[in-house]
């Protein structure tokens, strides 16, 4: 595994001077709690300390690359950046579900790729750094991800939102009421099941979709019904949000 730690380093381009901080960053519960080890620890107070440092590092950085926005729609734009859905994608971008330690219990389910566990894996990571290098060696890890995200975002010509929340305020300016999500099925074994989505209008069946979590299934037949009405006006984000083309003058 220290091999794997080097090239891991060579991937965030940052070397730890305390290796320890390192090894604890990328240690979820899991395995420290079946770890014979008795000094071993989690990953979960950087995580919590991780989540300050990356929202600083992001309100400052959009504030910097969006001075034309307003305090709402940089709070938008801080809340998909910094949520579990980006940081997943970050951290698949530098491998960390390779080098990730989990429990065995954990390993058959899949969690080396869940998208909470690298994600807080991703802050802890973002805290040693921190407490290694200072913040400006944190920034320097951040910068990268953050910059490659907003080149997907042309702020004065977009509007962002997430599709349950669009399909309501759609729905709901052209009539009265609320979309409706019913679960239609339920399939695979506890750890990995598996849930198929109805969303409608009316009486009115609008869209199906299939998620690993009924709020991931609602998404995603938002999206679909979204979709049918607008097209190539929206651009996906992230699996939640999107981006609406405005309307030109």
């Amino acid at each position: 595994m220290k091999s794997e730690f080097i090239r891991f380093e060579d991937r965030i381009d940052y070397s730890f001077q305390d290796k320890r901080l390192l090894t604890q960053a990328l240690t979820h519960r899991s395995y420290a709690y079946e770890s014979s080890e008795d000094e071993a620890e989690d990953n979960e107070v950087l995580e919590f300390l991780g989540d300050s440092v990356l929202g600083f590092i992001l309100a400052d950085f959009l504030c910097d690359s969006f001075p034309e926005l307003d305090e709402g729609v940089l709070s938008k734009l801080k809340s998909i950046m910094g949520s579990t859905s980006a940081l997943h994608e970050f951290a698949l971008d530098i491998k960390l579900h390779k080098v990730v330690l989990v429990g065995k219990g954990e390993e058959k389910s899949g969690g080396r790729k869940k998208k909470s566990i690298l994600a807080g894996a991703f802050e802890a990571v973002t805290a040693a750094i921190y407490l290694d290098g200072g913040i400006d060696a944190a920034r320097c890890f951040l910068l990268g991800h953050f910059s490659q995200f907003i080149r997907k975002i042309d702020a004065a010509d977009f509007v962002i939102n997430n599709y349950k929340s669009a399909l309501q305020e759609y729905l709901q300016r052209n009539d009265t009421g609320s979309p409706v999500y019913k679960t239609m099925t339920t399939r695979g074994p506890d750890h990995k099941k598996s849930f198929e989505v109805e969303v409608s209008f009316g009486g009115k069946r609008l869209a199906r979709a299939r998620g690993y979590s009924k709020k991931d299934a609602e998404q995603k037949a938002a999206e679909k019904a979204f979709k049918k009405h607008f097209g190539k006006k929206v651009k996906s984000l992230t699996p939640e949000t999107f981006l609406y083309k405005k309307k030109q003058e």
